[in-house]
């Protein structure tokens, strides 16, 4: 298969699509990025590369960041880790209270921001400085240096009261440990990171190749850790229309309100496109059909 060629024939099906939508407009900072851009890039795990469009554009990764955070939270803590956060699809708004009350604080699934503000909280608890460790995680699956926009971060800090709420009432739960204030400097951090989309396709090898990093041959996850994760972003990766996409596209996907979404094909290779401008759900519009469009010509998918 010629990737290439056909990342070009999805580029130019989806170029009505390009700037379709609303960028986020609840963080500042990401109200004011230019919605008509496009990227799509890939990565066999026999190191094989190929991407259209804006491919080397650093990007705010927001929501993606979670697949990097619930990963180095499993190397730290293993299966204990599940012990505050559950593993089902929420069905509700990836920023939903409403399920939180009724579980007593326990969070469905690490995706959605109230589990990931768990997992930050397990991080502050088992790192030294858990900032710094995840940069220098996700550095060490690049093998290269990455680093936060601290503009995004700032802005997520000052306006992000509905996770300061979410993260308060699990608190009043006894479902986080550290303070909040510094439990939410890690993950506004997190959600800053700026990667491109071929850094990210690079980033996220190890997902396709059964936890193992193909840039170094490092093991990130074991091979049972790597599954479940895969399993997780199939189910709940994608906010509330998960079950749209894996009907739609048929792969493990990560997706964030910056205008990206990763997918992982087992065994093959890792992908990452980008568009800013979002659908209703929080997904890139164009983003979303180029993925579809490439599943269906390339005839990848888990099932």
């Amino acid at each position: 298969m010629d990737e290439q060629a056909l990342l070009e024939r999805v580029h130019t099906q989806v170029a009505n699509l390009i700037g379709q939508g609303a960028v986020a407009s609840y963080i500042p900072a990401l109200a004011r990025v230019d919605p008509n851009q496009f990227a799509f890039a890939l990565r066999r795990i026999d190191g094989t590369e190929a991407g259209v469009g804006c491919v080397d554009n650093a990007f705010s990764i927001q929501s993606m960041s979670k697949v990097f955070s619930l990963s180095l939270a499993l190397q730290l803590l293993g299966e204990s880790l599940w012990e505050r956060i559950g593993r089902e699809p929420s069905g509700d708004p990836f920023n939903s209270l409403v399920q939180l009350e009724h579980e007593h604080g326990k969070p469905r699934n690490p995706f959605i921001n109230a589990g990931a503000i768990a997992v930050a909280d397990r991080l502050v608890s088992h790192c030294a400085d858990a900032k710094q460790q995840i940069l220098e995680f996700v550095s060490g699956l690049l093998d290269e240096p990455v680093h936060y926009d601290l503009e995004v971060a700032a802005s997520e800090a000052a306006h992000g009261s509905r996770n300061a709420a979410t993260a308060h009432f699990m608190r009043s739960f006894g479902k986080l440990d550290n303070p909040v204030e510094v439990v939410l400097d890690v993950y506004f951090h997190q959600c800053a990171l700026a990667l491109s989309c071929r850094q990210m396709a690079r980033a996220t090898a190890f997902l396709c190749d059964a936890g193992v990093n193909p840039l170094n041959g490092e093991r990130v996850l074991s091979e049972r850790q790597c599954r479940r994760v895969n399993a997780l972003m199939l189910t709940c990766g994608t906010y509330d229309v998960a079950g749209e996409f894996a009907f739609m596209i048929g792969l493990p996907c990560k997706s964030g309100v910056g205008g990206g979404i990763i997918a992982s094909v087992p065994k093959q290779m890792s992908l990452c496109v980008w568009s800013p401008a979002l659908g209703p759900s929080g997904n890139s519009m164009a983003g979303t059909k180029a993925l579809e469009l490439f599943a269906a010509e390339a005839g990848v998918s888990v099932f």
